[in-house]
C-alpha cells in the first residue's frame, strides 16, 4: 500500500479496505471493488497514490474482467506516472510487467505485441539496480521472443540474465537462466551448444547449497532436459538411468515442505514450476518413454495417473501449461489406443483434444498438425484411406514438415528412433514392390537399431514383415523363426494389428507344414482378433465423432457432430 515516509489519509485507507473486502468476498464483488478504487481519484491524490491506484485498478480489471481496454489504460497511466517518481520501483516495474503481459495476450493485434518489446526493454534498462525485477523482466521478454519463434533473441536475453545473476551472486537464478537457455537450444536442435551448457548447469546445481525445494526443483529441471534430449534422439534404452533419477527426484521433492523463509538475495525469488506441475511433467515424460519403448500398458497406467492429477489441479489453477500437458498426454494415449485396438475410445479422446484446442487459439496453433495426424492414423485403422490422405496432407501443410524430412537430402538423422523407423518404411515399400532381398536388408537394419535401444514395437513389426517375406519365398522354417517371437512381443505390448498379422501367418505356416492342430489353434486366435477389431470398428464408425474425418481446414469443429451410420468401407484388409 503506502511506502515508508508517506502519511496516507484516512479516506484512502478506508477506500482501499473496502476495495479489498469486495475483491476477496465469496464470490468476489469486482464491480464494487472497482468503484471504490475509482473513488480515490475524486480526492485528487498525490502522484504516488494516483500511480498505485491505477496499477491496482489495471490489475483487478486484467485478472477479473474482460475489459482489457480499460485495464490497459490504467496500467499505461501507472507506468507513465511512476517513471516520474524516484524510488518507486515496485509500482513502476509491476505496471510494466502486467502491461506487457496484457499486450502479449492480444497477439492478434500485432501493433500491441510490438508495443510490449520496447516497454520491456526500457523497464529492463532502468531496473539494473533492482535484481528481482531485472531478472523477472528479462525472463518475460525472453518468453515473448519464444512465443514469436525468435529463439535466437530469446537465448541472447537468457544469456544476459545468466551473466547478470553471476555478477550479483545468485547462482540459483543463474542456473534457471542457463537451463531455460538449454531448453531453447534443444528446441533449435543446437546440440553442440547444449552439451557444454548442460554440463555447466549440472555443476552449478550440485554445488548450490540453499533451500532444499529450490535445489530439488533445479535438479528436476536439469533432468527433464536430459530425459527430453534422449527421447528426442530416440535413445529409449540409454535414457533409463536419467529417467529413474528424475522419478526419484520428484518423489523426494513431494515429501519436502515449503520453506517460508525468503531468500536473502532478492534475485533468488523465483521458482521454475510448482511441484504439483513438476509431478505431472514427470508422468508425461514416463508416458513418452513407455510409448517409444512399446510398453503400452505402462503408458496407459501413467496417463491415467497424470490425467487424474490434472483434473484436480485444473479445478484450482487456470495455468495454460496444464491444458498443454493434458493435450500431449491425450495425444500419446490416442496412439496407444489405436495400437491396442481401441479405436472408438481413441476417437472420443481425439474429440476431447479438439475441445481443448477450441478453448485456446495458441494451443490449437501448436497442436493442429498433431491433431490431423492422429485423425489420419484413425482413418487408416478404419480403412478410410482417402480421408487418411487428406488428414496427412493437412498436417503437412500446417507444419511444413515435408521439406524437412526428405530422406534423400536432409532427414533428421539425430533421432535413432526415426532412422530405425525410416529403414522399416523403406523395407515395407520394397516388400510391396516385390524387391524381397532389398526389403530384408532394410528390415535387418531396423532390427539392429531397434534391439540396440529396446524399441519393442519396431522390433515386432520388423519380425512379422520378415516372417511374411520368408513365407512368400517359401522358407517356412525361417519364417516361423521370425513370426513366433513377433507374436510373443506383440502380445506383450499388446499390438492388435501385429497379433492379427502374426496369427494369420502362423495359420498358413502350420497348414503348409502339415501341423493341423497348431494351424487350427492359430486360426482360432486369428478369428478372435478379427472379431475384436471388427466390433471396435463398427463401434467407432457409429459414433457421431466419426464425422471428424472430414475436417481438414479451419478451427476444430466442436459440437457439430451428427450421428450417422458407419461408412460402407471394406473390412477385407482388416480381416
Amino acid at each position: 500500500m503506502a511506502t515508508s515516509g508517506e502519511a496516507p489519509e484516512s479516506w484512502y485507507l478506508a477506500l482501499l479496505g473496502f476495495a479489498e473486502h469486495f475483491r476477496t468476498s465469496s464470490p468476489p464483488k469486482i464491480r464494487l471493488c472497482v468503484h471504490c478504487l475509482e473513488a480515490v481519484f475524486q480526492f485528487k491524490p498525490p502522484q504516488r497514490v494516483e500511480a498505485r491506484t491505477h496499477l491496482q485498478l489495471g490489475s483487478v480489471l486484467y485478472h477479473h474482467t474482460k475489459n482489457t481496454e480499460l485495464a490497459r489504460s490504467h496500467l499505461e497511466k501507472a507506468w507513465f506516472i511512476s517513471q516520474q517518481i524516484p524510488q518507486f520501483e515496485d509500482v513502476k516495474f509491476e505496471a510494466a510487467s502486467l502491461l506487457s503481459e496484457l499486450y502479449c495476450q492480444q497477439l492478434l493485434l500485432h501493433n500491441l505485441v510490438d508495443s510490449a518489446k520496447p516497454l520491456l526493454r526500457k523497464a529492463i534498462q532502468i531496473s539494473q539496480q533492482t535484481p528481482y525485477w531485472h531478472c523477472r523482466l528479462l525472463f518475460q521478454l525472453a518468453q515473448l521472443h519464444t512465443l514469436e519463434k525468435d529463439l535466437v533473441s530469446a537465448c541472447d536475453l537468457l544469456g544476459v540474465g545468466a551473466e547478470y545473476t553471476r555478477v550479483v551472486g545468485s547462482e540459483y537464478t543463474r542456473a534457471l537462466f542457463l537451463l531455460s537457455k538449454g531448453m531453447l537450444l534443444l528446441m533449435e536442435r543446437k546440440l553442440g551448444e547444449v552439451h557444454p551448457l548442460l554440463t555447466l548447469c549440472g555443476t552449478i546445481v550440485e554445488n548450490w547449497q540453499g533451500n532444499p525445494i529450490q535445489k530439488e526443483s533445479l535438479r528436476v529441471f536439469f533432468l527433464v532436459l536430459q530425459v527430453t534430449h534422449y527421447l528426442d534422439a530416440g535413445q529409449v534404452k540409454s535414457v533409463k538411468p536419467c529417467l529413474k533419477q528424475l522419478q526419484q527426484c520428484i518423489q523426494t521433492i513431494s515429501t519436502l515442505h515449503d520453506d517460508e523463509i525468503l531468500p536473502s538475495n532478492p534475485a533468488d525469488l523465483f521458482h521454475w514450476l510448482p511441484k504439483e506441475h513438476m509431478c505431472v511433467l514427470v508422468y508425461l515424460l514416463t508416458v513418452m518413454h513407455s510409448m517409444q519403448a512399446g510398453y503400452l500398458e505402462k503408458a496407459q497406467k501413467y496417463t491415467d495417473k497424470a490425467l487424474m492429477q490434472l483434473e484436480k489441479l485444473k479445478m484450482l489453477d487456470s495455468s495454460p501449461i496444464l491444458s498443454t500437458f493434458q493435450v500431449i498426454l491425450l495425444e500419446h494415449i490416442i496412439m496407444c489406443r489405436l495400437v491396442t485396438g481401441h479405436k472408438a475410445t481413441a476417437l472420443q479422446e481425439i474429440s476431447q483434444v479438439c475441445q481443448l484446442c477450441a478453448q485456446s487459439p495458441r494451443l490449437f496453433t501448436n497442436h493442429a498438425s498433431q491433431l490431423h495426424t492422429l485423425l489420419g492414423l484413425y482413418c487408416i485403422s478404419v480403412n478410410c484411406m482417402d480421408n487418411a490422405e487428406a488428414q496427412f496432407t493437412a498436417a503437412l501443410r500446417l507444419d511444413n514438415l515435408l521439406e524437412r524430412i526428405n530422406p534423400d537430402h536432409n532427414f533428421p538423422v539425430s533421432s535413432h528412433c526415426l532412422v530405425a523407423a525410416a529403414f522399416y518404411i523403406r523395407g515395407l515399400l520394397s516388400f510391396f514392390q516385390g524387391r524381397y532381398n532389398e526389403a530384408k536388408r532394410f528390415l535387418r537394419e531396423t532390427l539392429k537399431m531397434s534391439n540396440a535401444e529396446d524399441l519393442n514395437r519396431l522390433t515386432a513389426c520388423s519380425l512379422v514383415l520378415l516372417g511374411h517375406i520368408f513365407y512368400v519365398l517359401g522358407n517356412h522354417r525361417e519364417s516361423n523363426n521370425m513370426v513366433v517371437p513377433a507374436m510373443q512381443l506383440a502380445s506383450k505390448i499388446p499390438d492388435m494389428s501385429v497379433q492379427l498379422w502374426s496369427s494369420a501367418l502362423l495359420k498358413d505356416l502350420n497348414k503348409a507344414c502339415g501341423n493341423t492342430i497348431d494351424a487350427h489353434e492359430a486360426a482360432q486366435m486369428h478369428q478372435n482378433f478379427s472379431q475384436q477389431l471388427l466390433q471396435d470398428h463398427i463401434a467407432a464408425c457409429s459414433l457421431p465423432e466419426h464425422n471428424l474425418i472430414s475436417w481438414t481446414d479451419g478451427p476444430p469443429p466442436v459440437g457439430q457432430f451428427q450421428a450417422q451410420n458407419g461408412p460402407a468401407t471394406s473390412l477385407a484388409s482388416l480381416l
